[in-house]
């Protein structure tokens, strides 16, 4: 995958398609609300977003996709929806530092949410 697509993928969810390309000391900060540091922890963050997203149906919207070298910037929305009702909107932006392997270092997730 490229660091374009890797990106777009963790942006999008589909986290999943990313975990071999995370570092194991990589960092992930959810400005505001936490911070998941090395490859496991957020894996385990990743897996219990996930089991949110069977609860809902999700709507995600991706905007732009900035590609710097070894640093991707993924911004959009998500909507989540339950019985056609709206549970939840978060407008986003990610930013993705990749190391010299190729590898996610850093993530720093800025998330505006809206009921």
């Amino acid at each position: 995958m490229t660091k374009e697509a890797i990106a777009k993928a963790f942006s999008e969810g589909a986290f999943e398609k990313t975990y071999d390309f995370i570092s194991d000391t990589a960092e992930w900060t959810v400005v505001e609300e936490a911070v998941y540091q090395g490859r496991t922890a957020i894996m385990e963050q990743c897996e219990k977003v996930s089991a949110y997203f069977k609860t809902v149906d999700t709507d995600f919207k991706t905007f732009h996709v900035i590609d710097g070298g070894s640093k991707v910037v993924v911004n959009g929305t998500a909507e989540f929806l339950r019985d056609n009702n709206r549970v939840s909107f978060v407008a986003a932006c990610d930013i993705y530092e990749f190391n010299t392997e190729g590898e996610v270092q850093y993530i720093t997730s800025y998330c505006i949410q809206k009921k």
